[in-house]
């Protein structure tokens, strides 16, 4: 019988700890529902505010790689001219070390040499000897300065050329720098839009919960209404039979047009012409500078999806400038410096690519944003 008690305690204990750790939450209000709405919502906001801090940034950044690339291209064009200039002086002291040589066999061959020398020592001809004396060592002076002179612009040159490349060098370190502070720029900007979206997958979800809370208010209240109507029409059946079909067939009327005034909203289809017109287009070969209809390149195919007229009427780089969107719809422009395309939906774009391509669908890169058309 001992035993028998003990069990019983033992299975109390164990239903009361059940029950204590069990507990039950209540569900959240309609207000606290809108509170967490809006805190995600000032949360997206403040990360719309980051994203278009990093696009400015990268923006430009792209300006100063822009910039950068000339001086690159002007700093090659000098580093070749300089080269030419170096085998020109070296061809041109060659020629002047042949021709000084050529000079001194011809002085040797036509009696000019040492041996004329020693003859008019032997003839006592002081005059001559004099003559002969002044004209080889003004030939000698001359081939000194001519080779010195040629020498010196060879060292200007090569050192002008080692200057120019040190530069090229020192360019091409901070052209590798600011790629790299690009592709950081990359990741973080792809990283805050798929915050972003997550944000906007959770307002939706925000939202969506809110819908429900205030439909299942709106309901409570319809019963209410209804019961209260049922409750007034069995009061006034007892007091009088004859009025209650009357005050019945008006409360039906009252609550058949609440009934209507609750109906679901309905959103309008967006138009997709933008779209379709992008998907004629397919397999159109890329031209650079057509606008069609038979070619296109970036900004003529994005012009003519948006106006249905074959007229450039921006470039890719003006499209950056447009009213950008976190959550693109089919029908926004994707956008980078240089090149824009027709976003379509579910992360894809169609766009004309480059030259030798054609007009084709394929995923939006992670370092293009939308805008969307203000006309």
């Amino acid at each position: 019988m001992k035993l028998k008690r003990v069990h019983s305690a033992l299975i109390a204990a164990a239903l009361t700890c059940s029950m204590m750790v069990t507990p039950v939450y209540a569900a959240p209000t309609l207000d606290e529902l809108q509170e967490e709405q809006q805190n995600l919502e000032n949360q997206k906001e403040d990360a719309q505010g980051q994203l278009s801090s990093l696009q400015s940034q990268l923006e430009t950044l792209i300006g100063k790689i822009d910039d950068l690339e000339v001086q690159l291209i002007d700093k090659g064009e000098e580093i070749a001219q300089a080269q030419k200039d170096l085998e020109a002086a070296e061809k041109k002291r060659q020629e002047q070390y042949d021709a000084m040589k050529l000079r001194i066999k011809y002085m040797y061959e036509a009696g000019s040499g040492t041996a004329t020398m020693e003859k008019v020592m032997e003839s006592g001809d002081i005059s001559s000897m004099l003559t002969q004396a002044e004209y080889s060592q003004q030939v000698h002076e001359y081939d000194r300065e001519q080779l010195q002179e040629y020498a010196d612009t060879v060292a200007e040159i090569e050192e002008l050329q080692q200057t120019l490349e040190t530069e090229m060098e020192n360019l091409q370190s901070l052209e590798a720098e600011y790629q790299e502070q690009q592709d950081e720029l990359d990741a973080t900007i792809a990283s805050k839009q798929d915050e972003i979206s997550n944000l906007d997958g959770m307002i939706q979800e925000a939202a969506q919960k809110v819908a429900e809370e205030k439909e299942r208010l709106e309901e409570e209240e319809r019963q209410r209404q209804l019961e209260e109507q049922r409750r007034q029409e069995a009061a006034a059946q007892q007091n009088n039979s004859g009025g209650s079909s009357n005050n019945g067939g008006s409360n039906s009327g009252g609550g058949s047009s609440g009934g209507g005034s609750s109906s679901g909203n309905s959103l309008a289809p967006v138009s997709g012409s933008v779209v379709d017109r992008a998907y004629s287009k397919l397999g159109k070969p890329y031209v650079w500078g057509a606008v069609g209809p038979n070619s296109f390149d970036c900004s003529g195919f994005v012009g003519f999806c948006l106006t249905g007229r074959y007229e450039r009427i921006w470039t890719s780089s003006s499209y950056c400038g447009w009213p950008r969107v976190s959550n693109p719809q089919p029908g926004d422009i994707c956008v980078r410096s240089g090149h824009c395309g027709i976003y379509i939906g579910g992360g894809q774009m169609i766009h004309a690519p480059h030259t030798g391509d054609v007009v084709k669908i394929a995923s939006v890169p992670s370092n293009m944003w939308y805008v969307r058309y203000p006309g």
